[in-house]
């Protein structure tokens, strides 16, 4: 597909804004993405301003036609590796290869789900993480928050705001503080292992517990591991944190010349519009990285014409 300015890894909200933002100011873009977008069992996207409760999928799919129609390119596809440095232009491993002046790693994260059977089954539906993402969709309904975590009590404090919760405690200890704070916001606290997740004609109805009770249940909010997916920045040399996030400045710009990165790839908490919003800021920073080599290298061959009429 020959070189372009920019490659874009990854075809989420962050990805798909850089490389709007990116073809639009007629920068050659292709943005690689795997077609496995995280938040893909998901129906509905909230929070998003003028977008709230659109499918996920419609407003990749408008993205897409959007870049398409600035001229960028969206090959489909799995990047294995990724080489090179910025004097050099770096190289992308995949079934056609890739050239790029700059590199935007916008690979998101991976979700790591508590071992309890049929939790996966359900993931997205109607058993969720985020309560600004789904808690209006299962306002008013008896939810479960799933313990196991350290956050896990805190995401109960706030899915409380809702009128029927039961937080089970699961693997989790609750200090004699989180206990009182249920209480007070009135949360019910189940205690034991939860076993397994019940549902009927294709809806969650309960937990049942590892000593043979059912606690009915119609939707439950599970805190899970968040795991990014930083291995081809990694590779790169990009510095990452003690919990293996991609370090990067305000705008993206990671330790290594000429990679960038942008949403969930570095922002575990970054929802679909701040995810967006970081690809528009990371494209336009990196725009303009871009804008300072080509003056630089235009006023080198500037002086060399002049010099050369001179000697003429």
């Amino acid at each position: 597909m020959g070189e372009h300015d920019v490659v874009v890894i990854g075809g989420g909200a962050a990805g798909l804004s850089a490389a709007l933002v990116l073809s639009s100011a007629r920068r050659g873009v292709a943005v690689v993405d795997a077609g496995n977008p995280r938040n893909a069992p998901a129906a509905h996207m909230h929070g998003y301003l003028s977008r709230d409760g659109l499918p996920p999928r419609d407003l990749l799919e408008a993205g897409r036609a959007e870049i398409v129609a600035y001229g960028g390119q969206l090959p489909t596809g799995t990047v294995s590796a990724v080489s090179g440095t910025t004097e050099s232009g770096f190289e992308v491993l995949l079934e056609d290869g890739l050239s790029a002046r700059r590199l935007l790693v916008a690979t998101g994260l991976r979700d790591e789900l508590p071992e309890v059977a049929g939790l996966w089954a359900r993931w997205g539906r109607d058993v969720l993480h985020c309560p600004y993402c789904h808690g209006y969709e299962v306002r008013d309904q008896r939810l479960g928050v799933l313990g196991g975590s350290a956050e896990s009590v805190a995401h109960a404090l706030l899915i409380a705001q809702s009128t029927d919760v039961v937080y089970f405690a699961h693997t989790t200890d609750l200090s004699d503080e989180q206990n009182e704070q249920l209480v007070a916001r009135g949360v019910g606290v189940v205690e034991g292992t939860v076993a397994r997740v019940v549902a009927e004609d294709d809806e969650l109805c309960g937990l049942e517990m590892a000593d043979g009770r059912v606690v009915e249940r119609a939707a439950m909010f599970v805190r899970p591991r968040f795991v990014p997916n930083s291995h081809l920045a990694v590779g790169l040399g990009c510095v990452v944190d003690a919990d293996g996030w991609v370090t990067a400045d305000n705008v993206g710009s990671t330790s290594v010349a000429g990679v960038w990165v942008a949403g969930n790839a570095a922002n575990p908490r970054a929802q679909v519009i701040t995810a967006a919003g970081e690809g528009s800021a990371a494209a336009i920073a990196l725009n303009a990285e871009l804008v300072d080599e080509d003056v630089a290298q235009q006023v080198r061959r500037h002086r060399l014409g002049v010099a050369v009429a001179g000697r003429a």
